[in-house]
């Protein structure tokens, strides 16, 4: 298939630059997958839509403040991305300008607080950096860095725990999955409430998310690795769930692909952990997953191309180019859909 089939015209004002005042509050666009039936609702109105058997699950990654602004000892400001913990200290890191962090250059931040050695560029430009400082880093981290937004989002954002779901907790990701930011603690009550079992993986979104696909033949395209894990409860809930013959439904496309990737071939799943490359397009099949809650994704994005293998790529365009007609709010802090 080629890149071009997965086109759709989004006018940039439909990009939503700032989250909604109430998280539930968002719209909710809900497709039959098998008929490409179209209905308008609102997120509150999700259980609506789930049924007592069903099993609902949430990745439970928390955003790393992972972008470092600071400078070198000489003047001139710098800011560094985090992507991958290395271990002792070390991390492989956007930076920018990049001109200006060549290997062995000194970095500050925070007055001195924490200060940085460039050790090496990589392949892709990224840069290998060895952090100094005293106790935590992850605390030094929480302190001084700032929430790497999208590249598409041009506004701050004022309050950093609308980039978290409320059920984040496990600290590893440089992007939000953003599917689970329109849950709240009373929503997920009321969905337990009805019988549906609430689990939760953990895949720590990479910054690869937000990588284009350059390749006209999708087939090409090389997927970013992201790592992430199946608890025993998780495990032992989607496989009964399976078996019972409810409905595995997936928040998010991080969720969708934690378990495609670790599911056996009849949709039960084993406790593990590991990394995934896994690249999801039309043709698919679908070993684990039923359903899927999602935001509206980028034109020509591996993301897109996962959920048309879902509900079909005709169904899903049809449904984008409804979704712009009707002026619903796009990308990370926008609206969402339901494909069932």
């Amino acid at each position: 298939m080629k890149k071009s089939d997965f086109y759709f015209d989004l006018p940039e004002e439909l990009i939503a630059q700032t989250p909604i005042p109430e998280r539930d509050h968002s719209r909710l666009l809900h497709m039959d997958k098998e008929t490409g039936a179209l209905e308008h609702r609102h997120f509150y109105d999700l259980p609506d839509y789930l049924h007592a058997g069903d099993c609902l699950v949430l990745n439970d990654s928390r955003v790393l403040p992972a972008r470092l602004i600071g400078a070198r000892p000489t003047g001139g400001s710098v800011e560094l991305v985090l992507l991958r913990d290395l271990g002792e200290g070390r991390w492989e890191c956007l930076s920018r300008p990049g001109r200006k962090t060549r290997p062995g250059q000194e970095l500050i931040f925070g007055d001195g607080e924490l200060t940085a050695t460039v050790e090496a560029v990589i392949e892709g430009g990224n840069r290998i950096v060895q952090f100094h400082y005293e106790g935590i880093f992850l605390e030094v981290l929480e302190r001084l860095g700032k929430m790497p937004l999208p590249p598409y989002i041009k506004e701050e954002l004022n309050d950093s725990e609308r980039y978290q779901t409320v059920y984040s907790r496990e600290l590893g990701s440089a992007a939000a999955p953003t599917a689970g930011l329109h849950f709240t603690e009373e929503l997920l009550d009321e969905i337990a409430a009805k019988g549906v079992n609430i689990c939760y993986v953990t895949l720590h979104v990479g910054l690869g998310t937000f990588r284009p696909v350059k390749e006209e033949e999708i087939e090409d395209h090389p997927m970013h690795a992201e790592f992430c894990i199946v608890p025993e409860e998780t495990a032992r809930v989607v496989t009964e769930t399976k078996k019972a013959g409810g409905r595995v439904i997936a928040v998010g496309t991080t969720s969708c692909r934690t378990l495609e990737s670790f599911a056996n071939e009849d949709g039960t799943l084993d406790a593990t952990s590991g990394w995934t490359s896994i690249f999801i397009y039309p043709g698919y099949r679908f070993k684990c997953i039923d359903a899927l809650v999602t935001n509206f994704h980028l034109p020509e994005s591996t993301l897109i191309m996962l959920v048309s293998a879902l509900a079909g790529r005709e169904n899903v365009l049809n449904a984008y180019k409804v979704a712009v007609q009707e002026r619903y709010r796009f990308f990370s802090f926008g609206d969402a859909c339901f494909f069932e």
